[in-house]
């Protein structure tokens, strides 16, 4: 589905602050994966999904979804078949228009006005009763009103409700308190089965990482350094990761992963 060959990237090269971000990663994603991904800072996780969304081109390297080349493919081409969240709950909404606005908008492509029927709109207040929030009884409310764990759910159904290729959820729940980030993991993973899409998050949660999804992938230093799956996976405890760093020779620096 999605095949990393050989990626790399470096920034500001020949400078005094010249940053190897990736260095040689390939990766392959088959149909329906749900991947997790984990690592200290400066991992390179975010400049990995960076690469794979559009936001530069790599140095070296190829990125192919379905066979078909999008290496050099504009971002906001790769947009239409790739969803993908942020930590910041404002990110992925406009604030000023309500709920309904925001769905209407992410269901039509952009022509929202096209779609605003009311059997469309009675669908989408289905959609967001859904997430189990109580949402469908403020879909009149400005996005902007909502509160950071409310917001990103409404900006998952937005990514979601035309099934991309490729979701990217890059540390989604990081900005939010332990029980919105509880539930909208519990909302990420029903959405993610029932819409049997392809995925991969990046979690600063090591619990969350062996539980979720079916294969966890950790990196450091720009480079993949243990990826595991299957009944190897199932067996494994957030010890086991944080040996796994320490036998790579990697320092775990990354607060909110030792203490989560």
């Amino acid at each position: 589905m999605l095949e990393l060959k050989n990626i790399s990237k470096t920034f500001n090269p020949g400078t005094v602050n010249e940053k190897k971000a990736l260095c040689d990663i390939s990766l392959k994603v088959e149909d329906g994966d749900f991947i997790t991904i984990i690592g200290s800072n400066g991992a390179g996780k975010s400049t990995l999904f960076n690469a794979v969304s559009g936001a530069f081109l790599p140095d070296t390297g190829t990125i192919t979804i379905d066979g078909e080349d999008i290496t050099v493919m504009p971002d906001y081409k790769r947009a239409r078949f790739i969803g993908r969240l942020f930590q910041d709950p404002k990110t992925g909404t406009a604030p000023s228009m309500t709920v309904e606005e925001n769905l209407l908008l992410a269901a039509g492509g952009g022509h929202w006005l096209s779609i605003s029927k009311k059997a469309e709109k009675q669908a989408l207040r289905e959609r967001v009763a859904a997430l189990g929030l109580g949402l469908e009884d403020r879909m009149k409310t400005p996005v902007g009103l909502l509160s950071g764990g409310q917001r990103q759910a409404v900006s998952l159904l937005m990514a979601t409700i035309n099934p991309p290729k490729l979701l990217l959820l890059d540390e989604h729940t990081a900005a939010l308190d332990p029980a919105a980030a509880e539930k909208i993991l519990e909302v990420t993973e029903k959405t993610v089965a029932d819409e049997k899409l392809t995925c991969l998050m990046i979690t600063h949660n090591m619990s969350s990482a062996l539980q979720l999804g079916n294969r966890t992938v950790m990196m450091s230093g720009g480079k993949i350094i243990f990826d595991v799956r299957g009944e190897e996976r199932a067996g494994l405890t957030v010890d086991d990761l944080l040996v796994k760093f320490r036998d790579a020779g990697k320092a775990l620096d990354n607060d909110r992963m030792l203490l989560s």
